[in-house]
């Protein structure tokens, strides 16, 4: 499989100055609505996926944008030597040392742009309390425009786009190195290896890869694992995988499949997959522009009609973080319905993760999917149906 990737495609392209002029653009309308002027950008540990939507620098142990309309923006990167890089990534940025304490040179960035004498200060981003007590002292008022901000995540552009398409293929080549390189004897740690390995000398990142491995004559296992353990597969196991490679950070793609080890499906197991093939199926023929998750709940009936459940959502946005709409199944509704519409440029994951109402045996299908103009279209080329290794 490998052989036949394009190895000029290893790295993922910066954004073009147009596509992050955009960024620039819808940001500032939502600030103008708003009627605020500046806002902090938070990040720490890995997440904060606005820094890296407005500057390019994917955050690392924590990293501050203080932006505001028609200004350059300062971003504030709390690591010394993190610096260096962040200069070559975010260079439309004026970056710098956060300093020993970031929240009070962000203060002090923000008192010399003369936002806090306006009175009002946005944030987006999980601020720490502690940082968000001190910038309400000093601003007198924090705003919140972090659900601002999600709504811009939710459609894609056609660079973002381009991006998830390459995610996606990727992972389809660490579903392929599962499927051809698992074995009974393997351990989830190796899984993790082999998936690993299909991706990194092409210049793709683990977002997740997740696996479920039980026997399916004595299944205990309904939905994947988020932490591998030293199990061994064996023959007659069923292996699921819930499997995501990013092509720059914050950009992956998402599979999810089934594989019975050495041996046919039991008829229960056959069954569970049945019925996420067609929940799978009625999904992907009404998802379109206007339709509502009530409706997708209604195609995923079969699920509940068949005396099944499920664990896992059964629909979440994906690209940019874990986006709206997120919903389960009928009998898995944990929270009320959101209320709206899917809507062209929007990237979501269906995955029925049909399981028994004991929550012992499941299955996974399903995968990253666009939302066009009068329907959907699925990111990945990878087959469907119960698959077989070993």
């Amino acid at each position: 499989m490998m052989a036949n990737v394009d190895e000029s495609r290893t790295l993922p392209p910066s954004f073009t100055p147009a596509e992050m002029g955009r960024r620039r653009e819808a940001l500032a309308s939502e600030l103008r609505a708003a009627e605020i002027e500046h806002v902090v950008i938070y990040g720490a540990n890995r997440a904060g996926s606005a820094v890296q939507w407005l500057t390019g620098w994917p955050v690392t142990r924590e990293a501050v944008v203080v932006h505001s309309i028609d200004a350059v923006d300062v971003l504030l990167v709390h690591f010394f030597n993190h610096v260096p890089q962040a200069r070559q990534l975010a260079s439309d940025a004026d970056v710098r040392w956060a300093g020993p304490q970031t929240i009070e040179t962000v203060v002090e960035e923000l008192r010399a742009r003369g936002a806090l004498h306006r009175g009002r200060v946005g944030v987006i981003g999980a601020l720490p309390f502690q940082a968000y007590e001190r910038l309400r002292d000093a601003a007198g008022s924090v705003l919140d425009l972090t659900p601002a901000y999600t709504r811009l995540r939710l459609a894609k552009s056609a660079e973002e786009l381009t991006r998830l398409q390459r995610a996606a293929e990727l992972t389809d080549l660490s579903c392929a190195a599962l499927r051809d390189g698992a074995a009974a004897g393997s351990t989830e740690h190796e899984l993790a290896a082999l998936v690993e390995a299909s991706y990194l000398p092409l210049g793709g990142t683990n977002y997740i890869h997740y696996f479920a491995m039980t026997s399916m004559d004595q299944p205990r296992q309904c939905v994947p694992s988020q932490w591998p353990s030293a199990r061994r597969l064996a023959t007659g196991d069923v292996l699921s995988c819930e499997l995501s490679t990013s092509y720059g950070v914050d950009y992956p793609g998402q599979l999810l499949r089934t594989f019975t080890v050495g041996t046919e499906p039991t008829s229960l197991y056959q069954e569970l997959h049945d019925v996420a093939d067609e929940a799978l199926s009625r999904i992907e023929a009404i998802l379109a522009p206007g339709v509502t998750p009530s409706e997708v709940i209604e195609a995923a009936g079969v699920i509940e009609d068949a005396g099944f459940t499920t664990v896992d959502d059964l629909v979440h946005g994906l690209g940019g973080g874990y986006l709206p709409p997120v919903f389960g199944s009928r009998s898995r509704t944990l929270q009320p319905l959101p209320s709206m519409t899917f809507t062209p440029g929007m990237t979501v994951v269906v995955q029925p993760n049909v399981t028994t109402q004991d929550g012992l045996a499941g299955v996974q299908t399903g995968e990253l999917m666009h939302i066009t103009g009068d329907g959907c279209e699925p990111l990945h080329a990878f087959p469907r149906g119960l698959g077989r290794i070993a």
